[in-house]
């Protein structure tokens, strides 16, 4: 076989049971399948042409101690052999830092793009430009303009900047639907990576959805293009030149494109700079709940045919379900119209949603599925309110109580809730239930994360006063068949969790 049939047969793929030949020597080519007809085009260039001028390179300078200084910045860790080092070996040499310690000017370089020519709107990362003294944008034809800071939101990573063009005429590119893209559409990306402005990569978007626990709103597209150091606030565009990506993380060991680069969805990504433009600042819809996930035993122990949506943990006071309309304990499934297949659903949906805006929530509720209307508050005033929520939790030690009854269960002592009890472990005078004053080590308890000084204030949503209301609810599982039991733990500030138990 010769070589050119190896590299013929290496390039071969397969897209719905159907062989499709990449041919040309840029190595991407029509994907045909029985219905479908290409996305891929041979060549790149008339679409790259097009969006060029929209893409920009930002770069920013910050004051900083001098090397010597604790403010110092380190020298980065390059593999060995890395082609850069020579490229930072002289930066880092020859910055004309003050070796007293003095001020110095430290510059990084990102990528942004225009979404508004007659404004001159650019959005980019919140971490390129942050605690920038000095931003400037810098256009593919040779142009530099000051910018300034029109807001930024560091849940989302997201940046939007102004410059004046001054008679000069800017390249603007729209948003796209992020919500259509399929895993294998292909995708290309524009960016300033290691400093080397107007650099055009392609792929596929590779996975979405992702979570790589970088902010309560991760929903990631993973994309296999090429994206490096630099490239961070540049777009991830469609086949048609739409953005539906704003590139923000890579995977990379090395410090280089190993494949793996993740980018904002534009569905997220575009109702925060609208927010941003209109006010400066983010305006987020608001619950007021605690959730954690629903596991398999939690579902189990509601009578859930499946694990799904998120389960409310806690209502926090003065918010807007304060009011009976949603409890702890309830799980919601459906918010708005959207389904809510797992916890972190819900914290982005209830978000993306207006502030004051009253929508249907579908619950569980003790097995039973019920829908309920809530008006929306505030996150950014909820968070607030959150924060002061924890009162002090010192006690007067007052008079002491006569001796505790208690019991044994599920690895567990408990006894009662009093003020002997509240002082021993400094639970809050909120709380009520039965307190945990021992976990036997190996115990299905201990294996939960369980704690003495945890406080159970309900066993299958009924609530507990007392030990012997303790053992009662476990009998009554055990003698339903029931395999787990499922508590709600308060902490010594009041703070609630849910928690099962197997009982066999």
């Amino acid at each position: 076989m010769t070589s050119n049939t190896l590299l013929r047969a290496a390039r071969r793929t397969f897209i719905a049971g159907t062989a499709a030949l990449i041919v040309g020597t840029f190595a991407i080519s029509s994907f045909v399948t029985p219905s479908v007809a290409a996305d891929g085009p041979p060549s790149v260039a008339d679409l790259a042409q097009g969006l060029l001028g929209a893409v920009v390179n930002i770069s920013t300078s910050q004051t900083v101690k001098g090397t010597e200084g604790p403010g110092a910045v380190p020298m980065p860790q390059l593999p060995e052999g890395s082609p850069f080092q020579d490229f930072f070996d002289d930066f880092f040499k020859n910055r004309g830092g003050d070796k007293d310690g003095g001020a110095q000017k430290v510059q990084s370089l990102g990528s942004g793009f225009v979404v508004d020519a007659e404004q001159g709107i650019v959005v980019t990362n919140n971490h390129v430009i942050a605690d920038a003294d000095d931003i400037e944008v810098n256009f593919s034809d040779g142009v530099t303009l000051k910018a300034t800071l029109v807001g930024t939101d560091t849940k989302t990573d997201v940046a939007v900047l102004k410059v004046d063009p001054k008679g000069h005429k800017l390249t603007a590119v729209k948003f796209g639907d992020s919500s259509k893209m399929r895993v294998g559409d292909w995708v290309m990306a524009i960016g300033n990576p290691f400093g080397l402005g107007g650099t055009v990569t392609v792929g596929i978007v590779s996975a979405r959805n992702r979570d790589i626990n970088s902010g309560p709103y991760d929903d990631f597209i993973q994309t296999d293009a090429a994206i490096n150091r630099g490239n961070s606030g540049g777009p991830l565009f469609n086949s048609v030149g739409e953005v539906i990506g704003i590139n923000t993380a890579i995977i990379s060991p090395s410090g280089g494109s190993i494949g793996i680069g993740f980018s904002i969805p534009s569905q997220l990504a575009s109702g925060v700079v609208d927010q941003l433009r209109q006010f400066g600042e983010t305006r987020r819809g608001w619950l007021g709940v605690r959730i954690q996930p629903v596991t398999d035993d939690i579902a189990e122990s509601l009578g859930m045919a499946t694990a799904k949506g998120a389960l409310v943990a806690g209502v926090i006071k003065g918010g807007p379900v304060d009011n009976g309309t949603i409890l702890a304990g309830d799980v919601i499934i459906k918010f708005d119209g959207k389904d809510i297949h797992e916890m972190r659903d819900l914290p982005r949906v209830v978000a993306e949603s207006t502030v004051g805006k009253a929508v249907d929530v579908v619950i569980v509720r003790k097995g039973v599925e019920q829908t309920v209307k809530v008006t929306l508050g505030r996150l950014e005033d909820g968070e607030k309110l959150a924060s002061g929520e924890d009162g002090n939790t010192d006690q007067d030690n007052g008079d002491k109580a006569p001796a505790v009854s208690t019991a044994s269960v599920l690895g567990m002592t408990v006894g009662e809730l009093n003020d002997e009890t509240r002082t021993k472990f400094g639970i809050a005078a909120d709380v009520s239930g039965v307190v945990i004053t021992d976990v036997a080590k190996d115990s299905a308890a201990a294996e939960r994360g369980i704690q003495a000084g945890e406080v159970i204030t309900e066993i299958a949503q009924e609530s507990v006063a007392t030990p012997k209301d303790v053992m009662d609810r476990i009998g009554a599982l055990k003698e339903q068949g029931r395999k787990n039991a499922l508590l709600m733990l308060a902490s010594k500030s009041g703070e609630l969790r849910f928690v099962t138990i197997r009982m066999d």
